[in-house]
């Protein structure tokens, strides 16, 4: 398996698509796998983030091969100073989970990174998506827009930065911030079964 590249980014936070004050909105809740073993591991992502990008294929095969024994949670962090289009990205995920497609409009971003983060302006290409989804387009724009997507994308950036997550993507494992994420997908493994393996002898 390849090693990751070192490519991540810190920024502050300025959305220009929010009021910037406290929130008292829920944070999302996208949650994959049964968590027999009591792992819980979460992502703090950015759709436009290479770096993230770089680790969702591997994020995908390990939660995929141990979901019976752990939760997998991803939660929006969009580095909009640097990634012009994370907040766009952020809203299409968010808006495809009002119809229960959260996860597939995760995969198709990622998968797609490219395609969607070039044009100017993305809205289109974010609808096309939701399309190919079968999700009713109308009701897609709707939410895309809606304050209710703004203020969750919004509530988990501002959890993020109450655990000082600035970069992308940021893990927590069991509760704990990785100061520093596995350098290659065989890393990646054994942090997982690590954590399953003692929290099955516990």
């Amino acid at each position: 398996m390849a090693v990751f590249f070192g490519v991540f980014f810190a920024t502050k936070h300025k959305s220009s698509n929010g009021s910037g004050g406290a929130s008292t909105t829920q944070t999302s809740n996208h949650v994959e796998g049964e968590n027999k073993a009591g792992v819980v591991l979460i992502e703090y992502g950015d759709y436009q983030c290479p770096a993230c990008k770089a680790y969702y294929p591997v994020v995908k095969q390990v939660v995929e091969k141990h979901k019976a024994n752990i939760k997998f949670q991803f939660k929006n962090l969009p580095l909009v100073q640097i990634h012009k289009h994370a907040f766009e990205g952020a809203r299409a995920a968010e808006a495809a989970a009002k119809q229960g497609k959260f996860w597939e409009m995760h995969d198709l971003l990622y998968e797609n990174q490219d395609t969607w983060t070039a044009p100017t302006d993305p809205v289109s290409v974010l609808e096309s998506f939701a399309g190919r989804l079968g999700l009713n387009v109308a009701q897609f724009k709707t939410d895309y827009a809606s304050s209710a997507v703004n203020d969750v994308i919004n509530a988990d950036y501002q959890e993020a930065t109450k655990i000082g997550a600035n970069s992308t993507p940021t893990f927590v494992l069991n509760g704990k911030k990785l100061e520093q994420n596995p350098n290659s997908a065989d890393a990646f493994e054994k942090l997982i079964t690590d954590a399953i393996a003692a929290a099955q002898k516990k």
